[in-house]
This record gives C-alpha cells, structure tokens and sequence, in this order.
C-alpha cells in the first residue's frame, strides 16, 4: 500500500521523528445523550441541572424486583441519527449486560449492545481547513445507559454518589479508524455534532455532559500494520480532544523512537496541565463478560417505522451545503461555516427574503461573516439575542444594494443598529448618511475639482493613474463622503478620458 504525505499547514497526516515519519491513527468512541424527557429503561427525568439524587427511579438504583422497560422514543432517536449517517439500521438488535463495579452502577452491570447493535455501517463527510473534505467511516451506533457520577471533591475522606445520570440514554457512536490528526478529529465532531442537533436526537452540549468522546490512538509506520492503541477516556470538549491527540502522539512517538513498546491502557486527559495519565489498563470484550439481557426481549423493528422516520427527517448539513452554493451562488467554504449550526443557516436564509425578492447571496456571506459574527463575538450574546436580527440586517443590506448608502457608510449604520436596536433606513435618516447617486450632482463637483487642479489633470494624461484615486478621494472629500463611490469613478474616467 502506499501512502501520499498530504501535509499542509492546517492538518498533518504523518508526524516525524529522528528515525523517521510516523503515521497517526485515531478513531472516536462519541457518547451521545439521546434527547429524551425519560431515561431508556424508566420513567425518571433526564433534566440537567437537578438537585443530587432527585431523578432516580426504582430501576435506576437497581432495586431488587425491578424491570427495565425500553424507551420507544429513544429507540426512534437512534434510528433517526443512524440514518442521518447514511448508515444501515439493523431491524433486529440486542441488548446485552456489560458487567463491571463501580460505585455509581448500582447493578454492577451497564445494560448496552454489543454483538448485534441497533444502526451498522455509516459515513460522515467531514470539511478540512484547506477546503477539502474527507469521508470518515461510521462502525457502528449502539444504545446503552449511562452509570452515574463520582464526586470525589465534596468531603476530604469520602466520595459521594449522585445517580441523577444513571440510567439515561446514550447512543455510542463509533468511527473507523479513518482520522490522522488532531485536525480532522475536531472537523469531526464539529460535523458530527452539527448532524445530531440538525436531527434533534442530542443537544450535544458537551459541558453539560450530553456528549463527550473517547479517543483511541496509535502510531506506525506508512504502510504497516496498526500498532497498539491507547483510549483516552471522557474527552468533553473539541479542543480538549484535540490538545489529547496531540499530547498522546508526542507521548506515543517518544516511546517508539527509544525503541520502547505502547501499554494498551485507558487514559484520562486534564484540559488545565494539557496531559493525560494513566489510569488502568485496557479492557477487552471478554472482561465485560457479555451475554444477552434476561429482562430485554431482541428489539424487532418495523420496516415501515423505520420508513416513516426516513420520510421524516429534515435537511441535513451536507444537503443545506449543496442547496446554498448552488441556489445562492456562494462559495463552499461559506456554505460551510453557515450550515454548521442550524439555527445560523436558518438566520442567512431568513436574511435573504426581501420584500422584493431574494437578497443578494454573496453580500449577505460577507456582511453575515464579517461584521455581523465579529459583533456577535465581541458582544458575547447568542445568535437569538442578538439586537440585529435578520430582517433588521436585509434591511441594511437593500440599503446597500439600490446606492442608498455606500459600503463604508453601511458599517457606521450597522454600528449604530448594534447600539441601539433600530432599523438601518431610520438610522440614515436621522444622521443624514444618505449616498447621492444623482449624476448630475457627482459630475458637477467633479467638474469642479478637474478645473481647479489642471496640473493634476495633466499627470494622469501624461499616464500617472495613481492620480486618478487622489481626484476619487477628493470628490468624496468635496462630498461629505456621500458620494457614490462606483459612480465617481465612472465619471471621472468619462471627464479624464481614460
């Protein structure tokens, strides 16, 4: 097999050591927690924030007698993310008990899936920094139930137990082994997260917890085998993933330049030191002793449930991406950055319905991109907050499209909307910011200003064209800046013969 170093800037494929290059393996374990207001084998609450221990039900405490009884809407949830990972769903599953101890699993045993899971084989396009994308395999989507949370900072001497988060749904989504840097793992789950909340099946808030990801990682050289993998575990943030992949293959390239060999072990990361110790070594499948659930009959689906889910499911980022280049005629990276969150895709498509027609796509990117995130971000408010909202900010945009008001006027006007919340046309009213577009106007000043500097006059005759943006800025001085910049140009080459 040969490999093709694609190195850029933005995302290395190979890493480098003193006896040479080293290729970065990297898959994801994402845990997603299924939007539900119920957990998957009860009906106690799934809301964030509660009072320690105040959403547990009998079954999730793993009371004697008790018996677990499937979500529907959570099983729906996963089939709905299954097939918006173009993945196959598995009419028939299983759910098996993976047993271990641990303090806050009551039961001493997660119920989860193993060899027969709820959704197959998938994909993910994933769009790089460079503009090029890459397909990421999906292996699998399995459901399973949370355990619940350690707190080992609440006295000196004890640990305490909160199972608020037993018992609550997660779907596991695991990749193939497709990623190479720290790059693509965070295009990743940036892409992967915009598709669960396009879909609703998971808010993907990942400092609440509702997704985190694990990430396993190795080295070997182009070309051979894959060579042991560590797993960093319960990665809850983008970067913080990134910064562990980075951290592990350093650790890993160290290890494997000396000459020294790789402990499959499980890690944990700390986003404050930016390292990760560790903290067991790692199990296998056969440790967990599987076996199928007594409690759980095999789910059988429905074709036609799994039809009508389908039929049912919203456009996704890919398709939005394809429909704004072609439909609105911008770039595919703009497309982009604008589909990765639904709610900013669904303010552009709002801010280009005018009264009259669609907006033009390109000036809506560029005010969108520019000015309008660089105030969202200094301000720190939400999109839904935000004091220009999109019908305010088309507004601002026919402004600028009919010559009402020039581009650098437009951004005094869209400082002032920001301030105060009013409209753009009102703004231009009370600051007299209206453009004169009237040709007659510009052209009597600019016959003004070419009699009263004929020395200048014969410098751009004489082929100095540098001169020609002194006569430009000139009228608009003699303007007040009101002058419409394209028709002074026009006019100035008319008067200058050029």
């Amino acid at each position: 097999m040969t490999l093709v170093d694609t190195r850029t800037p933005d995302a290395k494929r190979f890493i480098s050591g003193a006896t040479g290059d080293w290729e970065v393996i990297i898959g994801l374990e994402v845990h997603a927690q299924v939007t539900s207001n119920s957990k998957l084998f009860s009906g106690a609450s799934t809301r964030f924030g509660a009072a320690p221990n105040s959403q547990v039900s009998l079954v999730d405490a793993a009371m004697p007698g008790m018996l677990p009884v499937l979500n529907e809407v959570c099983v729906a949830q996963a089939v709905r993310t299954g097939l918006g990972l173009k993945a196959k769903i598995n009419l028939t599953s299983v759910f098996e008990r993976k047993n271990y101890v641990y303090p806050d699993l009551p039961a001493g045993y997660q119920i989860s899936q193993y060899e027969k899971p709820i959704v197959g084989e998938g994909e993910i396009v994933i769009d790089l920094p460079d503009g090029s994308t890459r397909t990421v395999g999906i292996e699998r989507l399995h459901l399973e139930q949370d355990a619940g949370k350690s707190l080992h900072d609440q006295a000196p001497n004890a640990t305490y137990i909160d199972l608020n988060r037993a018992g609550v749904a997660l779907m596991e989504i695991v990749s193939k082994p497709d990623l190479r840097s720290a790059e693509e793992a965070g295009a990743y789950l940036r892409k992967l997260r915009a598709i669960l909340r396009y879909l609703g099946t998971c808010d993907g808030n990942m400092e609440e917890g509702s997704m985190r990801a694990d990430v396993n990682l190795s080295l070997r050289r182009p070309g051979e085998p894959y060579g042991t993998r560590t797993e960093t575990k319960n990665v809850n943030s983008i970067r913080f993933v990134q910064q562990a992949i980075e951290y592990e293959a350093r650790r890993q390239l160290e290890i494997l330049e000396e000459g020294g060999t790789i402990v499959q072990e499980t890690r944990l990361f700390d986003g404050t030191t930016g390292r990760s110790r560790s903290l067991r070594s790692k199990e296998e499948a056969h440790d967990y002793r599987y076996f199928p659930d007594p409690d759980l009959l095999p789910l059988v689906l429905e074709p036609d449930f799994v039809e009508g889910l389908k039929a049912d499911l919203p456009e996704l980022p890919d398709e939005k991406k394809a429909r704004f280049v072609e439909s609105f005629v911008i770039t595919p990276y703009d497309a982009g950055v604008l589909v990765a969150d639904k709610e900013t895709a669904a303010f552009f498509e709002a801010v280009l319905q005018g009264p009259k027609g669609p907006r033009d796509g390109k000036l809506a990117v560029s005010w969108m991109t520019g000015d309008f995130f660089a105030a969202l971000n200094k301000s720190g408010v939400a999109l839904a907050e935000a004091p220009v909202d999109a019908a305010k900010l088309g507004g601002l945009l026919d402004l600028i499209a009919d010559g009402t008001i020039s581009g650098r006027q437009a951004k005094e006007v869209f400082e002032a909307m920001w301030e105060t919340g009013e409209p753009a046309a009102a703004i231009v009213e009370k600051k007299g910011l209206k453009q004169i577009s009237d040709e007659g106007a510009i052209a009597a000043i600019v016959q003004t200003i070419i009699d009263e500097n004929p020395a200048q006059v014969e410098q751009v005759k004489g082929g100095n064209q540098k001169v020609v943006g002194w006569f430009v800025g000139q009228t608009m001085k003699a303007s007040q800046g009101k002058a419409n910049p394209g028709l002074v140009n026009k006019i100035l080459k008319e008067k200058l013969g050029l």
